[in-house]
């Protein structure tokens, strides 16, 4: 279905409806055992909880109204009467209610008893969707009292006076929320070789609901948990899970009543196990995430086809509803990661950083042995940048055998540099036993600025780009020529933060490397990167001191005298680069719209005291942002990424992807005219985005 825009004008700009996203509950009841009435009462008070929440889909247990572990008395014509007064009862309160209600009944068709997940909105029954595959093993003993939704007759079910229709071929679509497409299966129907919920994707359900009974063992939960999460990912899909809790028939079983929400393999959100009474577990899910993912994985359409072709495939009946979301801004019940590409848990973290790093050591190892280079040469300024990629190359070398000395590491002040990051690369490169020289490059940037005609070489203060450029690629060219001199190669030490704005000299300058270490590594992470080695104790302890001051140093080109003002400032002139990472993340990796990237930049960073930031990230460090500077850096990206910096990245030398968010080469993730213009993306922004 082609997606429809997101923004519309009469939604609050805080509204996560205006924005893709959807919000989703998976609720568990204090259930009563064999007694709808009660079970329909307390669902319908859950479901108004979820209402008063702004809730779009809630989905219950397996068997919520009658309760699973029955046994028997799931042939009572008086228990199964109550099941449809209690479906009936339910329809009747939803006339008044927000959300889409998934509730699971036993119910009566034709001449047998299904166990049911029905689906109820605004007033009406919109369908039912009966379980496929029923256990019969160890504890469970379902084929005695259901029967098989495969091969039911498909078609309608009566459930009292309420007629729906009835099958596994049911999808449940949102006429006025884009990309809300709800798929159904029941409990064991997760757990088979071949779940219902893949063909129910692969059909465009993007929110696949799983009502399950599911009495509790140990390490049940944690198989669950691996089913859905695995599920949400391969399906590129959100999954809301809801196991049978409290009030469940004990008489041979427990229950924990375990709810989650799952989305492309990351865990949402996750309800209280174990609970006394109900639970109601609460995400907002990102529809338009999950409609760009499964775009941009072309294999995802491809394997439709294929069953197709092979005569597997099916036909699915779309039933249509109006959702009608609130227009206003209702919160936002989804974590945003201020750094989409350094994570707040610690672990994750450490995991990443030891990914990263040992990514881009074996990317250089190859490198060097696939050409039998044993020397290389690179430029140390003690910024961030250079500093991780001498520490990558150290370690390369050591794990190839060769000696550290024949890396020929070269400190080249210019007219900016200051004595604070000309001392900390002159320390590393001495803790780290690197063959170290120092290389002047003023008199020959004085001598090539008379020579141009330039003020500066008549003595004039003028610090344009020219002068700038100058220094930038005089220090490249040097490289170059040292290592023709010496038989070795060029360390590239720029970031991927720097080619995605641009900032990086072309041709004759720091955006050109024989092999470029850091391509794939934005300036977000590289602070944690070096943090993470400076920890590991890889490298001498004097190194690890070294590591921890570069931290502290101040972002800069240093190509500016300082006597000229402050110090030269990168992120004044193109933005914070934790701003600026935000949202090339979600534009390189999605492919989002800028407007919604504004609203999760605002979620993420509008409160510096909310939320969780990256272990030993300094106080001092912690800021925030409103949105009109978040809008004001989207513009300055926008224009840079879109409209100016892609020539540079067309050309760009070889490195390693190393975030999952993408690279920029023009090898692999991101292939894009150079001539292009940022004016459509521009316009958006303006379009959608208010100032206040």
């Amino acid at each position: 279905m082609p997606a429809q825009a997101s923004a519309q004008a009469d939604f609050d700009f805080r509204s996560l409806y205006r924005h893709g996203f959807a919000r989703a509950a998976a609720c568990t009841i204090r259930s009563s055992v064999a007694d709808p009435a009660a079970n329909a009462a307390a669902l319908i008070e859950a479901a108004r909880t979820c209402h008063e929440k702004a809730v779009a889909v809630a989905v219950f247990p397996e068997l919520a109204l009658s309760g699973y572990a029955i046994e028997d008395l799931l042939h009572q014509d008086v228990l199964l009467d109550g099941v449809e007064r209690g479906i009936g009862a339910l329809v009747e309160a939803s006339a008044r209610l927000l959300p889409v209600l998934i509730v699971g009944a036993p119910l009566r068709h034709g001449s047998r008893l299904y166990n049911t997940a029905c689906v109820i909105h605004r007033g009406r029954l919109l369908g039912v969707v009966p379980k496929i595959h029923l256990p019969t093993y160890r504890e469970f003993y379902e084929a005695r009292h259901f029967a098989s939704g495969a091969g039911a007759p498909a078609g309608e079910i009566a459930v009292g006076p309420l007629t729906a229709p009835f099958g596994t071929d049911l999808l449940f679509e949102a006429s006025d929320v884009p990309g809300l497409t709800i798929g159904i299966e029941i409990c064991e129907d997760m757990w088979v070789p071949a779940p219902p919920a893949a063909r129910l994707a692969l059909a465009g359900a993007s929110v696949l609901a799983n009502l399950s009974g599911s009495p509790i063992t140990i390490g049940r939960a944690r198989s669950r948990g691996l089913l859905c999460r695995s599920s949400s990912m391969r399906y590129a899909a959100a999954y809301i899970y809801a196991a049978g809790g409290a009030g469940e028939s004990t008489t041979d079983l427990g229950w924990d009543g375990q709810t989650s929400i799952h989305e492309a393999g990351a865990l949402l959100a996750e309800g209280e196990r174990f609970a006394r009474g109900a639970v109601v577990t609460i995400a907002d899910l990102d529809l338009d995430l999950l409609r760009l993912e499964r775009a941009s994985t072309g294999t995802f359409d491809d394997n439709r086809r294929v069953l197709d072709g092979q005569g597997e495939g099916r036909t699915f009946r779309t039933i249509r509803f109006r959702l009608d979301p609130p227009r206003g801004d209702v919160g936002f019940e989804r974590r945003v990661e201020r750094f989409p590409f350094v994570p707040a848990d610690p672990a994750l973290l450490r995991q990443d950083c030891y990914e990263g790093y040992n990514i881009q050591v074996a990317g250089l190892e190859q490198r060097l042995r696939a050409t039998a280079t044993r020397r290389v040469v690179i430029g140390v300024s003690g910024g961030l940048d250079s500093t991780h990629a001498l520490i990558v190359t150290a370690a390369a070398f050591d794990r190839l055998g060769l000696p550290r000395t024949d890396i020929l590491a070269y400190t080249m002040p210019g007219f900016g540099t200051s004595d604070e990051t000309k001392t900390n690369a002159i320390r590393l490169m001495s803790a780290l036993g690197v063959t170290q020289a120092e290389l002047d490059i003023r008199p020959t940037a004085t001598l090539m600025l008379e020579t141009m005609g330039h003020p500066y070489g008549r003595g004039e203060p003028v610090y344009d780009t020219t002068f700038e450029n100058v220094q930038a690629g005089l220090r490249t060219d040097y490289l170059f020529r040292l290592a023709n001199q010496h038989g070795g190669i060029v360390i590239g030490t720029g970031d991927l933060s720097e080619l995605a704005l641009g900032w990086c000299t072309y041709g004759v300058g720091d955006q050109m490397s024989h092999y470029n270490v850091n391509a794939g590594v934005p300036k977000t992470l590289i602070q944690h990167l070096i943090r993470w080695v400076a920890a590991s104790g890889e490298f001498e302890r004097a190194a690890g001191e070294v590591l921890l001051d570069v931290l502290n140093t101040e972002i800069s080109p240093e190509l500016i005298p300082a006597e000229a003002g402050n110090i030269q400032s990168t992120q004044a002139r193109i933005g914070p680069y934790e701003l600026q990472d935000f949202n090339l993340f979600y534009i390189l990796r999605y492919g989002m719209r800028p407007s919604k990237v504004v609203f999760l930049a605002e979620r993420a960073w509008g409160d510096a005291a909310a939320g969780s930031w990256p272990p030993a990230f300094p106080q001092s460090g912690r800021r925030a942002y409103d949105r009109p500077t978040i809008r004001r850096w989207m513009a300055v990206f926008l224009s840079r990424f879109f409209g100016f910096a892609q020539f540079k990245r067309s050309a760009l030398p070889n490195g390693p992807k190393v975030v999952a968010g993408g690279s920029l080469s023009p090898r692999g993730d991101w292939r894009a005219p150079s001539d292009g213009t940022a004016a459509p993306w521009l316009a958006e922004l303006e379009r959608n985005v208010p100032e206040t």
